[in-house]
């Protein structure tokens, strides 16, 4: 039966292209709807390749079963493989009678809202409530792990900030230092977050080709870590000088073996002795035995390569966050500005927003397809608006006590720029820096178009023009004919300096 394996997958490829040629002309509004679109284009593209991949083993046919088939037909009686066939099927049928047969021609057609169509719940499931179908990111969980850091705990920043700095791991930016990133907690952190985006990013983008991205990022990563040029993973300076010894310390005071520590203060060294680190480090000690130099060594060798695969696990999902944050830069900043805007919300206006998403969303779910564009154009016909109220973004009139905050119900007529009327304060403030004012200006002969604020009549600005002009000719010209006077000693002044002068008893 290879080939009507064959000929079933051949048909199975060209239904899954129809329907992803029907699902790509269709262009959903709701952000839910493109998702569960873009994934259902996902999973289609998917059994393309499996069933691909099925059809170039029968073609090849590693083991001679096509070929024995294909003999087996043009060989002999052709009733007789053609009843032998048919009784197998028989047969297979008899033994399950209820195996379901799939029809091709409905499987991947697209489902009307009222046939069954259940993959918008999957949809559901894959987002939180915060992250709003992919539009926002939801770090609050791991929010709370990073102030619970070593090393952060002195310095708490808010949700808000933490949104800016997730992505920074330079000493500069970061209050964790170097040997606080290898510890166990600082990696699991990392790693959370590390799988967080890119499973966001997966969610959110499911017919991108993460794969190669992926795949760069980390080609990138294995060429800065050899050349030593991660930010923050560099080489270590070492002190100039000596190094202090290990075993014994400088000799000047009390060296606590167990503890590899030196202490200069007796009294220190005697409280030290009863605390828990150094009784547990005094057991270690004593399990571990006597450690000879070739086994230190190794000891120290073996540390210090568990020392560096650790960093490199930590830097690789370092560079890797800072890849997909900058990657998700909008989704980013569209979610700086959601918790702010959410900040200034109560927890009821909050429950009725997300309750207002939901329901938006099931609305366009259960909505004929091809009845989008009549609601939309009903929509715009059946607004109210008697007031003739402006629109605002969502192309519904504004509150009227907004309306009368802003003063939109004044008009401010100007005639420089052609009678056209502004409507409130605030517009007609702002249009005497714009091109209408200011061509209008020019077109007078008007140059200097600061000294005209609040001037809108063409008389009027005409007649501070010529006021303007004779007021700098008559200074030029009297600048010219100053008369000059010349005292006993022979210095020269204007003839009112000179006057002044000579009142006063100076000359």
């Amino acid at each position: 039966m290879l080939l009507e394996d064959q000929r079933f997958i051949h048909e199975d490829l060209e239904r899954l292209e129809q329907g992803i040629s029907d699902r790509v002309l269709d262009d959903p509004r709701h952000i839910r709807d493109r998702l569960n679109r873009d994934h259902q284009i996902s999973g289609f593209l998917d059994r393309i390749q499996q069933q691909s991949k099925r059809l170039l083993d029968i073609y090849n046919d590693t083991e001679g079963l096509r070929a024995k088939e294909i003999q087996s037909i043009s060989t002999g009686d052709p009733f007789d493989e053609f009843y032998k066939q048919l009784n197998e099927i028989k047969d297979f049928h008899r033994r399950y009678p209820n195996e379901p047969v799939e029809n091709l021609e409905r499987a991947y057609k697209r489902k009307a809202p009222g046939e069954g169509e259940s993959a918008t719940a999957e949809i559901d499931n894959l987002f939180t409530g915060e992250e709003a179908y992919g539009r926002f990111l939801d770090l609050t969980t791991l929010h709370e792990d990073y102030l619970n850091l070593p090393g952060v705990q002195s310095r708490r920043i808010t949700y808000l900030q933490y949104l800016n700095v997730f992505d920074q791991f330079t000493p500069s930016h970061c209050p964790i230092k170097r040997p606080e990133k290898s510890t166990d907690q600082y990696f699991s952190y990392v790693g959370r977050l590390a799988d967080y985006l890119e499973g966001f990013l997966r969610r959110t983008r499911p017919l991108d080709d993460l794969d190669k991205m992926f795949a760069s990022f980390d080609s990138e990563f294995d060429r800065a870590w050899k050349a030593k040029e991660l930010p923050g993973w560099g080489e270590e300076t070492q002190a100039v000088g000596p190094a202090a010894p290990v075993t014994e310390g400088t000799g000047e005071g009390t060296w606590c073996p167990a503890c590899a520590k030196e202490f200069k203060n007796d009294n220190v060294y005697k409280s030290h002795l009863s605390g828990k680190k150094h009784v547990k480090a005094a057991e270690s000690r004593a399990a571990q035995g006597p450690i000879s130099n070739g086994s230190a060594k190794s000891q120290v060798h073996g540390t210090s390569a568990a020392k560096d695969v650790k960093e490199r696990a930590i830097a690789e999902r370092e560079h890797r966050i800072r890849k997909l944050a900058s990657t998700m830069e909008t989704v980013r900043s569209d979610t700086r500005v959601n918790v702010e805007r959410k900040q200034g919300m109560t927890e009821r206006e909050r429950q009725q927003e997300l309750d207002a998403l939901f329901a938006d969303s099931v609305d366009t779910s259960l909505r004929p397809s091809g009845a989008d564009d009549e609601s939309d154009s009903s929509g715009d016909e059946k607004i109210y608006n008697p007031l003739k109220l402006p629109l605002a973004w969502d192309g519904k009139p504004i509150p009227y006590w907004l309306y009368k905050l802003h003063g939109l119900g004044v008009e401010f007529p100007c005639e420089i720029c052609g009678n056209f009327v502004y409507m409130g304060r605030r517009a007609f403030d702002k249009h005497f820096n714009e091109a209408r004012h200011i061509y209008g200006l020019k077109c007078l002969g008007i140059s200097n178009t600061t000294l005209f604020r609040e001037i809108t009549g063409i008389e009027d600005a005409l007649k501070l023009w010529d006021k303007m002009t004779r007021d700098k000719r008559k200074e030029k010209s009297g600048g010219d004919n100053v008369v000059q006077m010349e005292d006993a000693e022979g210095n020269v002044m204007p003839e009112k300096v000179y006057y002044d002068l000579q009142k006063q008893g100076l000359l």
